[in-house]
């Protein structure tokens, strides 16, 4: 009987049929999953990112080998593929190509760098969608990519929750506001919120501080008249309240009597609470900075 000799390419071409209703299945059961979880799998939309962020400057960084598990987003075709790039498509054309990638990333020929875009430690891809989903079916650990990074203030992570970019939205307009990244630059680790409406009300908490500066350099002899800035504001409030209680905060340990809190949101709630906590502690001749340091040791003392 006559053998039948199949060649490397038609071998992985045949195989790539059943790679790729793999991996549509195994995207569909995430998208799934993520439903009755509660988590967004989808890719993130490149688009809404810079706005969100307010993102406007971008540098190209040249080819790069970047890590696949941080490739998250895509610029056009974000609804295609869940947020580990899985098909969720079973369009005639995009399997197609899906398996024609497929076959030439396995015969070792190989495909194109990919475009991205950078964002922190986030990519999204300009051109090459197809080409990460086969990557990453393959288990390669990084691509080659063409890199052009929007410089950002925020910190962004692959697996950001649609609830989380929320909250950097405010922390963008916050920064755009009080230039807190450019004056204090340290202030991108220090200050972090984890529910809604954190930055606005510290930006209104800042505008009060304002008002406070303005009378005490208006009562100061021989001292200009000039407005206070916000920026210079945001500055005068981070070196003078916001670090001395955010150090007490630290030093007695006591966040860890807010569970999945951060040092900022007790600060906010501090702040908020100030006037109840000079009557309930009888603390009324005393500065919030002692309020604060008298508030931490009463807790300690109930452990």
């Amino acid at each position: 009987m006559e053998s039948i000799n199949i060649d490397a390419e038609t071998l992985a071409y045949i195989k790539s049929e059943s790679e790729f209703s793999q991996a549509r299945l195994k995207g569909f059961l995430e998208i799934v999953m993520g439903l009755i979880t509660g988590h967004n799998m989808h890719l993130l939309s490149f688009d809404e990112i810079v706005e969100k962020l307010r993102l406007t400057q971008s540098t190209y960084k040249g080819l790069q080998d970047i890590p696949l598990d941080h490739i998250a987003g895509s610029t056009g075709r974000y609804e295609d593929f869940t947020r580990h790039f899985l098909p969720r498509t079973g369009d005639r054309r995009d399997k197609e190509r899906w398996r024609n990638i497929y076959t030439l990333a396995a015969t070792g020929k190989g495909f194109p760098p990919i475009d991205v875009y950078k964002v922190d430690q986030v990519y999204f891809v300009k051109d090459g969608n197809h080409r990460v989903s086969v990557a990453r079916k393959l288990g390669w650990p990084t691509i080659q990519a063409y890199v052009t990074e929007l410089p950002s203030s925020i910190s962004l992570e692959p697996d950001v929750a649609p609830r989380e970019l929320l909250i950097k939205e405010e922390c963008a307009y916050f920064l755009e506001q009080t230039h807190l990244d450019q004056t204090r630059p340290d202030s991108k680790h220090h200050i972090d919120f984890t529910e809604l409406g954190g930055y606005r009300n510290l930006l209104h908490h800042i505008e009060l501080h304002r008002n406070l500066l303005s009378l005490l350099l208006a009562s100061a002899p021989a001292q200009p008249k000039l407005p206070v800035s916000l920026p210079e504001t945001a500055a005068d409030w981070y070196d003078n309240v916001y670090l001395p209680i955010s150090a007490a905060v630290r030093t007695l340990g006591v966040i860890s009597h807010f569970p999945n809190r951060s040092e900022t949101d007790l600060y906010m709630w501090l702040i908020q609470h100030q006037a109840e906590l000079r009557e309930q502690h009888d603390l009324a001749k005393l500065q919030l900075s002692e309020i604060v340091q008298e508030f931490l040791t009463h807790l300690r003392k109930e452990e």
